[in-house]
């Protein structure tokens, strides 16, 4: 049981701060991150959705220590991780990697393929020097990439092609814990197929860890175990993906499946429309952050932060509707 969860997540806040005048002073704060917990198996694959700026991707880079998380625990195999210096991160590193999303951008354009899969791999001493041109090219096969590929360089590359580079540069140290970071949004549609299908069969062979995060519900839905909805900061529910997608309780996950095309010209859509803007997360609603878009809001609701509820089966809903 002490190693039933890969990674654990418990009050994780993350405040970027609003700077002005000519001494720079702090006069606000950004709240990207807003105590956020949650928990992933071994072998499972935790799907984070929201909409653009809800803080998905600063909860993965606060993870991964890519930036140092305000408060909460962050713990990766029984490690914390929040709490280490650089010098004993340093070690640990290569067992937690990340997948960004511009496959292009997180390459180096001056270094042949087999350097930048092999970069971190010669730099962290994972296989000798004798060994190392065959575990590079075996790394490569596995993500589908074919042997003459190791000498180019990353422009002579499609799309497809350089995101399995970035995902043959993480497997490469063996990870057991990778933050994939909309891997597949920069995609065509029929690339984005092999793209995901190639992340569940190196899932299943190396029983590798994920969190994945999307704003595409149809992508989450075929590699998720378990979901995490977002909103400004916060996470208002959680539950396995058949829970979340058969049964969603709150207002806010209801309006986002609403949002997702039906593929049956004479299925009609009940289209849940949010009225407003998204609050600013440097100054956010009192009470539940999503009361001023919320359809079904109540005097509770804008005055007291809802708690999350266990409604069955490990289905989490932060809402007063449920109290």
């Amino acid at each position: 049981m002490a190693n039933e969860y890969v990674v654990e997540v418990k009050e994780l806040k993350k405040y970027f701060p609003i700077k002005s005048g000519v001494l720079q002073r702090t006069v606000g704060q950004v709240r990207a991150v807003d105590g956020v917990s949650f928990k992933i198996k071994k072998g499972e694959t935790f799907g984070l959705v929201g909409e653009s700026g809800c803080g998905k991707t600063t909860i993965g880079r606060s993870i991964l220590r890519l930036t140092d998380p305000t408060s909460g625990e962050v713990k990766i195999s029984g490690l914390d991780i929040g709490s280490m210096k650089k010098s004993e991160l340093r070690p640990v590193r290569p067992k937690m990697q990340m997948i960004f999303q511009d496959p292009f951008s997180s390459l180096d354009p001056r270094m042949p393929v087999g350097e930048i899969i092999g970069e971190a791999v010669k730099e962290h001493k994972l296989v000798s020097k004798a060994e190392y041109k065959d575990y590079i090219l075996k790394v490569m096969k596995d993500c589908g990439l074919r042997p003459y590929y190791i000498d180019r360089y990353p422009h002579e590359f499609s799309g497809g092609q350089r995101q399995r580079i970035c995902i043959a540069r993480a497997l490469a140290l063996n990870p057991d814990f990778i933050v994939c970071d909309e891997p597949v949004s920069a995609l065509d549609v029929s690339i984005q197929a092999q793209i995901i299908n190639l992340m569940k069969d190196l899932q299943e062979q190396r029983k590798l860890t994920y969190l994945f995060i999307s704003h595409d519900l149809s992508v989450v839905e075929h590699i998720s175990d378990v979901i995490g909805v977002m909103y400004l900061g916060t996470m208002v529910e959680t539950g396995s993906k058949e829970e979340i997608f058969g049964k969603p309780l709150h207002p806010y996950t209801q309006a986002l499946f609403s949002a997702v095309p039906i593929a049956d010209p004479d299925m009609k859509m009940n289209r849940i429309i949010l009225e407003g803007d998204i609050p600013s997360p440097a100054n956010p609603p009192k009470g539940c952050k999503f009361h001023t878009r919320c359809a079904q809001c109540m005097g509770k609701c804008k005055e007291e932060v809802p708690v999350p509820k266990d409604m069955g089966n490990g289905h989490m809903v932060s809402c007063h509707l449920y109290d």
